[in-house]
């Protein structure tokens, strides 16, 4: 029976060769996860040294993802509403404008939007609860008027469809009363881009489901640039927005877009500006 001081490099290489990833990313976050947990190990002094030899892939340049600029959600959300509805899955086209709706003006997760239930939101105070997060944990994510409109019409639509609403009842469901599925949105997703007219630019990946999200991080960096308030200053709260444990999670959406740049150049030109005056013979 092997004992955690008796794990060798080779152990550990094997391991590693028997979990097969076909993205350096992948295979460097499980490298890394497992060197953590000897360096705890380590630490407690249950190992004298780390048997994590290995060293982590070397990862090349990825296309940055597709944003949704505001006319092109406006276009998304269009023909969403336009889906054609059949006895089968009734309210559609309401249920998807809606959907994609949550997911790029409050940067929600797929599977949150998926697993909301009516009773899930507070029209009073215009928030919303998104219990069972990626991370096991709830938040609450205000929504602002337009987007309680919209939700308003649609649990109205739905209570005139199937009768009073019990508040734990899915949101979205459509068929056997159960949740849609996160990759039965995707997939719609996917049949509505090639009716959208989007332009993907060099360098960029093509649109997904998940580019609503990152789309909404981006955005609100934007704005924050343009309004002349410190990104730094602001990041936990996006974090916490988004649902991620720390910061760092956030940056990984914080795509530089060229936008974004001409903001932080500008910033810098005001910033510098005095002091090359000062030095300006």
């Amino acid at each position: 029976m092997t004992t955690i001081d008796t794990i060798s490099p080779a152990l550990v290489d094997t391991f590693l060769a028997s979990r097969k990833r076909a993205s350096p990313q992948s295979y460097n976050h499980l490298l890394q996860t497992l060197a953590r947990a000897f360096q705890w190990l380590r630490a407690l002094g249950l190992i004298r040294a780390s048997p994590v030899r290995a060293k982590p892939r070397r990862t090349t340049r990825t296309r940055i993802p597709f944003l949704f600029d505001p006319a092109a959600a406006r276009k998304l959300l269009e023909v969403a509403g336009s889906l054609p509805q059949c006895p089968s899955t009734p309210l559609r086209a309401p249920a998807y404008r809606t959907i994609f709706a949550l997911l790029y003006a409050l940067g929600l997760r797929v599977g949150e939007v998926a697993r909301l239930r009516v009773g899930d939101f507070d029209m009073r105070r215009q928030l919303l609860t998104v219990r069972d997060t990626k991370f096991t944990k709830s938040r609450l994510v205000p929504f602002g008027p337009r987007l309680a409109t919209l939700l308003t019409n649609y649990i109205q639509r739905l209570s005139q469809q199937r009768g009073a609403l019990a508040e734990t009842m899915p949101l979205f469901s459509f068929r056997k009363r159960q949740p849609v599925h996160p990759s039965v949105i995707s997939q719609t997703f996917h049949e509505l881009v090639p009716r959208l007219g989007l332009c993907v630019p060099d360098g960029t990946a093509p649109p997904t489901v998940h580019c609503l999200r990152h789309s909404f991080a981006v955005s609100t960096l934007l704005r924050w640039y343009r309004s002349g308030v410190d990104p730094n200053s602001r990041l936990l709260q996006l974090s916490t927005f988004l649902g991620h444990v720390n910061p760092n999670s956030t940056a990984v959406y914080l795509t530089v877009t060229t936008a974004l740049l001409a903001q932080a150049n500008q910033r810098f030109e005001r910033w510098a500006s005095p002091l090359i005056e000062e030095v300006t013979p």
